[in-house]
């Protein structure tokens, strides 16, 4: 994938409580959601099985993984070249998605904060690593969301 031009991500959300309401997808309609983004223009296809809406709390990894897979097979089947993104923060997840799937990139929020073998998985997996920041949880990231410089933080 080239980016010397914009690229759109459509984003599914597999969990029942994504900060989003029109981007939570059940499993029985994920395809058909699919197909509508890219038909019309979606480049990647990004897919999360946790909420990181303010205020939400961490689902254990067994249940992201159990949301995942289903997904994540409906849509290799049904589109097998369409660029996947995986949004976890969670290495075991990663690594699960892009050898049993082949998931094509890795959406982490935490920015490897939240799991220490993230990084080190993402080199070894070498896939494409967006790196996303987060002050805190979700269940408390809008207590003192302040910042004196954003950046450097």
């Amino acid at each position: 994938m080239h980016f010397d031009s914009p690229k759109v991500m459509g984003i599914l959300n597999v969990t029942p409580d994504s900060f989003y309401m029109k981007s939570r997808t059940p499993a029985d309609g994920i395809t058909e959601i699919a197909e509508k983004m890219i038909s019309e223009g979606a480049d990647i296809i990004d897919i999360g099985a946790v909420s990181s809406r303010p205020g939400a709390n961490l689902v254990e990894e067994a249940e992201e993984i159990d949301r995942l897979r289903p997904a994540l097979e409906k849509l290799r089947k049904t589109f097998p070249h369409v660029v996947l993104s995986i949004d976890t923060f969670r290495s075991s997840v990663a690594k699960m998605a892009v050898e049993e799937y082949g998931a094509d990139i890795i959406n982490d929020i935490s920015a490897g904060d939240l799991d220490p073998e993230m990084f080190e998985t993402i080199a070894r997996l070498r896939v494409p690593y967006i790196i996303m920041h987060m002050k805190g949880l979700p269940v408390n990231m809008q207590d003192d969301p302040d910042y004196v410089n954003v950046t450097d933080e």
